[in-house]
C-alpha cells in the first residue's frame, strides 16, 4: 500500500509540475490550483490509460480530453466561481460553459493526450520493471 501511495505521489508531482509549466509557457503565469488540477489529471489519465492499453490513440485523445475538461470544470467551479480567484475566464470563447471550459481548450487537451499517453506508457513500463 505504501508503494502505491508513493507511486501516486510521484505521478501527481509529474502532472502538477508539467501542467504548471505548460500554463506558464502558454499564458506566462500560473496559479497553485493548476498544479493540483494537473496532478489530479495526470494520475487519472495514468490509471485510465493503464486500464485501456489496447485503446487506439484517437479514442485515448477523446477520453483523455473528457477527463481533463471535467476536472478543469470542477476546479474552475471551485476556484473561480465559488472563491472568486479569477484564475481563468473562458466566457469570451464560443460555446463556453460558465466561463470555465470551452471546446477550443478541450481540443488542445485532446492533442496534449498524444504525448501524455506515451509518457504514461513509458512510466508504466518503468513501474512494472521494479515490481
Amino acid at each position: 500500500m505504501l508503494k502505491n501511495i508513493r507511486d501516486n505521489c510521484i505521478l501527481f508531482s509529474i502532472g502538477g509540475v508539467g501542467y504548471a509549466l505548460l500554463e506558464i509557457l502558454w499564458r506566462g503565469k500560473t496559479h497553485w490550483s493548476m498544479a493540483l488540477t494537473g496532478g489530479t489529471c495526470f494520475v487519472s489519465l495514468f490509471k485510465f490509460y493503464g486500464k485501456h492499453k489496447k485503446m487506439k490513440m484517437p479514442a485515448k485523445c477523446i477520453f483523455g480530453s473528457a477527463i481533463i475538461t471535467t476536472l478543469e470544470f470542477c476546479c474552475g467551479c471551485i476556484v473561480n466561481l465559488k472563491y472568486k480567484l479569477n484564475v481563468w475566464d473562458y466566457s469570451k470563447c464560443r460555446l463556453n460553459v460558465k466561463g470555465q471550459i470551452c471546446p477550443f481548450y478541450s481540443m488542445l487537451w485532446a492533442l496534449l493526450c498524444i504525448p501524455v499517453s506515451a509518457l504514461c506508457e513509458k512510466l508504466s513500463d518503468i513501474k512494472t520493471d521494479y515490481k
